[in-house]
């Protein structure tokens, strides 16, 4: 099997992930889409006036292939295709040739396209000759055509160039595997809200450098760190540069005018959020967790949730906890994990369409993800939260790590336990054991960045900026129940944005 090969990778890194790591797309409101459109084309306006100079705008258009990082979920598709006609209209507005747009998900002859780089051959073999610019972006991030080519108008496109918004770790981190340990803010990587750009001669480079040294078979992450890091060649190819005009504030905001990309950062707004009594939540721990991890739970969001039990190797009726009849292993919990799924369909109501599965140390709001999983259609098989990927440059297979929470539809699990597919022992890696066998029956992963494996000290904190977070992991060197209260908690602003979002009709 493809993670036998990886067995040592695996208990090795989650040493490093399940030690302390989010909808790709980031899931983030977007403003109305008639005020959204209206917003972009007055500025595309403006700025077009100011110029003068529509005609090589228009050429220069063609010579930019949009790449949207979309997903085949259709609440994912549908804001990929919605983002890819706002591109097309400004298009039009300028009056000549329609430039390239492609998505990512509709590239299915890699399994593994979501991750960049295996796409990079085809990029040069199909745009090498007649473009410049390959140009990045989330399902969320809204464009100003003419800004964005008066920035890139300012980069010789002949030369290697890799732009975006940087971002940089404040201290080395685990989920980058400690890199840059004595100076980590020297090594910079693109926040793919903002869109981020590959220069033609740099794909070609890429390219080539595939062609003689393949990708390994390895784990992907944090993608916008490995590409970086990919890139950057061990100090042989090009830092990053950063690009001020590529940015994440929003489109209400008063810098958007100076800005060539924008990002939204709201949960999305699909409905009323889904019913306490509509998620089941299920909490994975063991007897040796029983006196410091659940009190914390008890403590942070268990009041958020209607439906929760806990499942453990020990009954204990205080808490209480129930014992599925499966030891606890000391890392992998595949038995456990699927206990709980098979129990979730056969004991659970009916009627309940959604299963959470988290980890004893999980810090998660279920105030926020009941806002989440209004956008979702739970008569889909949805398998959602944090994206890893194993092999993929060698046909492997993506997953939803486990520490951030993972969360199904009852339809994805009613598929899952009817193919068949099992853990090949207890202490099976669950998460990577899962995202095999939903591989194997082609239901995608559904990625969203607002669920984390790791603590918030891991990221940066521009990166975190423009997030509302879901779920944190790991208690580690942390106060978990003021990070739970910091970064998760139901706060008077949830309630006003809430309140706000009622008035703006959501660009889907």
């Amino acid at each position: 099997m493809p993670w036998e090969r990886g067995g040592g990778g695996w208990w090795l890194l989650p040493a490093l992930l399940l030690l302390p790591p989010l909808c790709a797309p980031a899931l983030a409101i977007s403003v109305a889409a008639e005020d959204a459109e209206e917003q972009i084309e007055q500025l595309v306006s403006q700025e077009s006036g100011k110029s003068g100079k529509s005609n090589q705008i228009n050429i220069e258009l063609q010579e930019i292939v949009f790449v949207i990082q979309s997903q085949s979920n259709s609440f994912h598709s549908k804001r990929a295709e919605d983002l890819e006609r706002n591109i097309l209209k400004q298009a039009e507005e300028l009056g000549k040739e329609l430039p390239r747009i492609l998505l990512i998900h509709q590239m299915d002859r890699h399994d593994g396209a979501w991750t960049i780089l295996p796409l990079m051959q085809d990029f040069s073999a199909s745009y090498g000759r007649n473009s410049s610019w390959i140009f990045f972006c989330e399902e969320d991030t809204r464009i100003q055509i003419v800004k964005l080519l008066e920035t890139l108008r300012r980069f010789d496109k002949s030369k290697e160039w890799f732009l975006g918004k940087a971002l940089y770790d404040e201290e080395s981190t685990i989920i980058h595997h400690y890199a840059f340990a004595e100076n980590p803010t020297v090594f910079k990587f693109p926040d793919f809200a903002a869109g981020w750009a590959l220069s033609i001669p740099l794909v070609n480079k890429l390219a080539n450098r595939l062609k003689s040294e393949p990708l390994k078979s390895d784990f992907t992450i944090d993608l916008k760190h490995e590409i970086a890091l990919y890139i950057w060649q061990k100090g042989n190819g090009p830092h990053l540069t950063s690009v001020p005009e590529f940015c994440t504030d929003d489109l209400n905001s008063y810098k958007a005018v100076h800005c060539a990309t924008m990002f939204s950062n709201f949960l999305p707004v699909c409905g009323d959020p889904v019913k306490k009594e509509d998620i089941f939540v299920a909490v994975k721990t063991c007897r040796k967790f029983h006196r410091d991890r659940i009190p914390i739970v008890k403590q942070t969001w268990e009041g958020e949730a209607a439906l929760v039990e806990y499942y453990s190797d020990y009954a204990e009726i205080s808490i209480p906890t129930i014992d599925l009849g499966v030891p606890n292993t000391e890392r992998g919990h595949c038995g456990k994990t699927f206990a709980i799924l098979e129990r979730f369909l056969n004991h659970s109501s009916s009627k309940t369409p959604w299963l959470v599965i988290v980890d004893d140390d999980t810090l998660i709001s279920i105030f926020r993800l009941r806002k989440l999983l209004s956008c979702y259609d739970p008569n889909e098989p949805v398998f959602l939260g944090e994206r890893y990927g194993y092999g993929l440059g060698t046909g492997g297979y993506s997953y939803i790590t486990g520490g951030g929470g993972m969360v199904f539809s009852r339809e994805a699990i009613q598929k899952l336990l009817a193919s068949k597919c099992q853990c090949y022992s207890n202490d099976a890696p669950d998460d990577m054991v899962l995202g095999m066998c939903f591989s194997g029956l082609g239901i995608p992963i559904t990625h969203c960045p607002l669920f984390h494996q790791a603590r918030p000290v891991d990221y940066p904190k521009d990166y975190l900026a423009h997030q509302i977070p879901i779920s944190f992991h790991k208690h580690w060197n942390i106060d978990p129940v003021k990070v739970y209260f910091t970064w998760l908690a139901p706060k008077v602003e949830d309630s006003f944005t809430e309140k706000k979002q009622r008035h703006i009709r959501e660009d889907l």
